[in-house]
């Protein structure tokens, strides 16, 4: 394990720094934060300009583009809310694994084709050719954070598995958020979830049975979206995506207004 943390060092140590666009924050995109993030709304003032310097950092080093239709602020201000809310309890994170995001209009084929038979996936990190890059659905991306009580949004769920590649893998364990000791009471409670959605025993989505790093990114979902659900329904499991994150997300649960029931 030592020579595997040397070598993350030296890797990061060498890795080429990220081109810097500078971008100066624009007032219109606090309130647009405050309308449709809930994680921001929850901030306190301080913590809210915080969040926005972050979101800032990461747009002034990770380019939003999309080659069918123009990108605009609130897309932008999307993507880099879905990066920074998994890694809030961490202030000095770099998504150095990541170098672009790409926007498509509607969901996509392996192949990032719209409109085909296959065309079934909303997000994906990219692989081989398209290593460091980021594909994601806009109109997934926005309906993540239209609907907050759905378990769903697509950009944290992609972003979660760029943290579980930082080690190297994607494995459903991101070994840099967490000491290795810790990987095998994660995977026994992993498996055990797996069992109860397979089982149908669970209000985990059923995506997360695909394979452990599935799971993570499913149940990282939940975690931000539902922590109150979560701790009442999933209590083992909420604790330990606490200590991973080490946030307490309850005030997500707080600052979430009651849904009117139909007459």
């Amino acid at each position: 394990m030592m020579i595997k943390w040397l070598v993350d060092k030296i890797k990061d140590a060498i890795a080429p720094p990220k081109p810097i666009n500078t971008i100066y924050w624009q007032p219109e995109w606090s309130s647009f934060l405050d309308e449709k993030v809930i994680f921001y709304q929850t901030l306190d003032q301080k913590d809210k300009k915080i969040f926005e310097e972050r979101v800032r950092l990461f747009l002034e080093t990770t380019p939003v583009e999309a080659g069918q239709f123009e990108v605009n602020d609130e897309d932008k201000l999307l993507v880099a809310s879905s990066a920074i809310i998994p890694v809030w309890g961490f202030p000095d994170w770099d998504y150095f694994n990541v170098q672009k995001v790409y926007l498509l209009p509607a969901a996509f084929n392996e192949q990032f084709e719209c409109g085909q038979a296959d065309s079934v996936f909303t997000g994906m990190v990219g692989k081989g050719p398209m290593s460091g890059k980021l594909a994601l659905s806009k109109p997934a991306l926005h309906l993540g954070f239209a609907n907050a009580y759905d378990k769903h949004n697509v950009g944290i769920h992609e972003f979660v598995h760029l943290l579980d590649m930082a080690d190297g893998d994607c494995d459903g364990f991101p070994e840099r958020l967490k000491k290795y000791a810790y990987a095998l009471p994660w995977f026994e409670l992993i498996e055990k979830k797996i069992t109860e959605i397979e089982n149908k025993q669970s209000n985990i989505g059923d995506y997360g049975a695909t394979n452990k790093a599935e799971f993570f990114a499913v149940a990282s979902e939940y975690f931000f979206e539902r922590p109150e659900m979560m701790q009442k329904k999933h209590p083992d499991l909420y604790q330990a995506l606490t200590d991973f994150y080490q946030q307490d997300v309850m005030h997500i649960a707080a600052g979430m207004k009651p849904r009117k029931k139909a007459p």
